[in-house]
């Protein structure tokens, strides 16, 4: 069985798809971008802005589900340029210290959308 999760405190799909799906234990969160959930608008102009606000969408979607960032068990990160690493990362270990920080990948692509630097989706389970 699955349970739809949706908050205002998170951007809306822009396609097909849910925010999340909480399955049993698990939940399935989708890609993140910066799109400010209150105003609409979309913050690219600093990636340290930007990757904050993909995180705290990522949070509000947890918070909805009544998880935390400790539940959070993988991340998959996508940039747009391998160069914005560093910066990402910076943000990123603000929300994950390296002893409990849960498994990733980070990867380069070519686009994004609505042509964003950064993008996260992350899995949690309900412990």
């Amino acid at each position: 069985m699955k349970k739809i999760i949706k908050t205002n405190n998170a951007p809306a799909p822009i396609g097909p798809y849910n925010q999340a799906i909480l399955s049993g234990n698990t939940l399935y969160i989708s890609g993140q971008i910066a799109i400010d959930p209150k105003s609409g608008d979309l913050k690219t102009n600093d990636l340290e802005e930007e990757t904050t606000l993909v995180l705290e969408n990522l949070k509000a979607i947890l918070t909805e589900a009544g998880l935390n960032l400790n539940h959070v068990v993988k991340t998959s990160i996508f940039i747009s340029d391998m160069n914005n690493f560093g910066k990402i990362n910076d943000v990123y270990s603000r929300y994950f210290d390296s002893e409990s920080a849960p498994a990733r990948e980070t990867v380069e692509v070519a686009n994004l959308p609505k042509f964003v630097n950064v993008e996260i989706s992350a899995i949690a389970v309900k412990f």
